[in-house]
């Protein structure tokens, strides 16, 4: 009988698993209007989590994307030093690894954002514009419109 029969799960499944319901129940928290002071670590831990299992199972789209949620997460709670770290992270995985479309759009709204936190509006600002560029190269209509509503809320 193999793992997969007796339902036990492989490393690699465990990891990706893990990762994915990790990476989503993070944007449950940060979809909620307001949390508490412990869903506030949950957030910071569930995110942390999902990009570690990512490292584990993923591939560099994963870990940009990992990266663009991290640094979202810490812009929606102030912390403008490790938003920006997170969000540098993204945009250096997106341009050595060729990912365009949608991911380096979102790795330049999270730059934004993070700049946004740390007062620099100039830097801010230029990220805006080098976002609201790449979504040009957004395929899809529906990301790309999704995209410019989330740039705008920056």
């Amino acid at each position: 009988m193999t793992e997969e029969q007796s339902g036990r799960m492989t490393e690699e499944q465990f990891h990706k698993k893990m990762a994915v319901d990790l990476f989503n129940r993070t944007w449950d928290l940060l979809d909620k209007p307001e949390r508490t002071p412990e869903e506030n670590d949950e957030l910071v831990h569930a995110g942390h989590a999902s990009r570690f299992h990512w490292g584990k199972v993923g591939e560099p789209l994963n870990f940009a994307r990992g990266e663009q949620q991290l640094s979202h997460i810490y812009a929606v709670l102030k912390r403008a030093e490790p938003a920006l770290f997170h969000g540098q992270r993204a945009l250096e995985i997106c341009r050595a690894n060729g990912i365009a479309d949608f991911d380096i759009a979102f790795a330049y709204e999270a730059l934004a954002r993070a700049h946004a936190v740390a007062g620099n509006q100039p830097e801010r600002n230029r990220y805006v514009e080098l976002g609201r560029a790449a979504a040009a190269g957004i395929a899809r209509e529906e990301d790309r419109k999704y995209f410019l509503s989330q740039i705008e809320t920056v």
